[in-house]
């Protein structure tokens, strides 16, 4: 269960020259981000990004000694454990949020995993969402490039399609059908000179799904229709009136997502005997995992669990049903790992009959 004291954290990430120091500098100057800090993950000799960020020093700490992905992980545990001390002691002014900005090279997945299982951050800080931009320009070259970039879309809560006023409508089409495949159910945004409104990206709650009840019912019925959706279902790119449409479609690669929709209730040892096998042998290629869960134990209280390679968060009883839809909702992000060796995997160990599983498309 989440202390109520905890710390929201909100990782902001996106490859290089995707618009992420924009970004931040826009929300650092918004009235609801005062009393927010933020850690800034530079990489190279001379870093320079930090310096772009308008905001006062005590706002500001930076990571400047590697990536944060691998060489300053223990440098990230550091400042947060730092700051939450300075903070329990008046040091320095209160501060009700943290944004961690990685470099445009980082994988976002061993920074998920740093903030759910460090002892020094678990007992201060709860991951709040990830936010990911992408160049509506570049976007497509980049992510058929550079696996980086597919990782941090992947695993993205909120993606922020940047410099789309620079891009032309096919362009814009063809970005929108590889995100699609690669995260069909992240909130995605258009964002133009860095400028969004940051209740669109903050408090995304899937990590404590009582808080924010409309988020969760949305995730899971973009979950639902995921797992639903016919072979050339079409959807918008952002909210917005200029963006264009997409496709599903399968990409090259080697992250693929997929969703199942369980019509039948599933016994509690079960599931989590098969969390066990999953996270034991497959944890290293399961770059996310979100799942609302029909427990035949307590029908009316409907369990969210939330997966990082082999961490998961501690399962959220709900106090009811976030809609009338009662059916179990399992996404899978992965890097490799088949759909059918899910499949397989919750026959066996989690008890599920074929029968009652939907298949998402592909």
């Amino acid at each position: 269960m989440i202390a109520v004291d905890q710390i929201p954290v909100t990782v902001l990430t996106g490859f290089l020259g995707s618009g992420k120091t924009t970004v931040l500098n826009h929300l650092l100057r918004q009235p609801e981000l005062n009393g927010v800090v933020a850690i800034i993950n530079e990489f190279g000799e001379v870093a320079l990004d930090h310096l772009l960020v308008e905001s006062s020093e005590d706002r500001l700490a930076l990571l400047d000694n590697g990536c944060i992905c691998c060489s300053v992980r223990e440098d990230l545990i550091e400042t947060l454990a730092d700051l939450a001390a300075r903070r329990a002691a008046g040091t320095i002014p209160s501060f009700h949020r943290v944004l961690v900005e990685t470099t445009g090279l980082a994988d976002p997945v061993p920074v998920l995993h740093t903030l759910m299982t460090a002892p020094d951050v678990i007992g201060h800080y709860r991951i709040d969402g990830v936010v990911a931009t992408i160049d509506a320009v570049n976007g497509a070259h980049t992510l058929g490039s550079h696996s980086e970039a597919v990782r941090q879309i992947a695993v993205a809560d909120r993606l922020l399609v940047t410099k789309t006023d620079l891009a032309a409508d096919d362009a814009l089409a063809r970005l929108d059908a590889l995100i699609a495949a690669i995260n069909p159910v992240a909130a995605r945004h258009c964002v133009r000179n860095g400028m969004v409104d940051p209740a669109r990206v903050l408090d995304a709650g899937l990590f404590d799904p009582s808080a924010r009840s409309a988020d969760v019912v949305r995730w899971f019925d973009l979950a639902s229709q995921a797992a639903n959706a016919p072979r050339d279902h079409a959807d918008h790119l952002c909210d917005g009136d200029e963006c264009g449409h997409h496709s599903h479609h399968a990409h090259d690669a080697g992250v693929s997502s997929y969703s199942l929709v369980i019509d039948e209730p599933i016994q509690r040892d079960a599931f989590a005997r098969w969390l066990d096998y999953v996270a034991a042998l497959k944890g290293e290629d399961l770059l996310r995992f979100k799942a609302i869960v029909h427990v035949a134990e307590q029908p009316d209280a409907p369990v969210v669990v939330h997966g990082v390679q082999h961490v998961f968060h501690p399962p959220i009883t709900l106090a009811g049903w976030p809609s009338t839809d009662r059916r179990s909702r399992l996404v899978f992000i992965v890097h490799g790992i088949p759909r059918q060796i899910i499949e397989n995997t919750l026959c066996k160990f989690a008890s599920v009959s074929r029968a009652a599983i939907q298949r998402s498309a592909a």
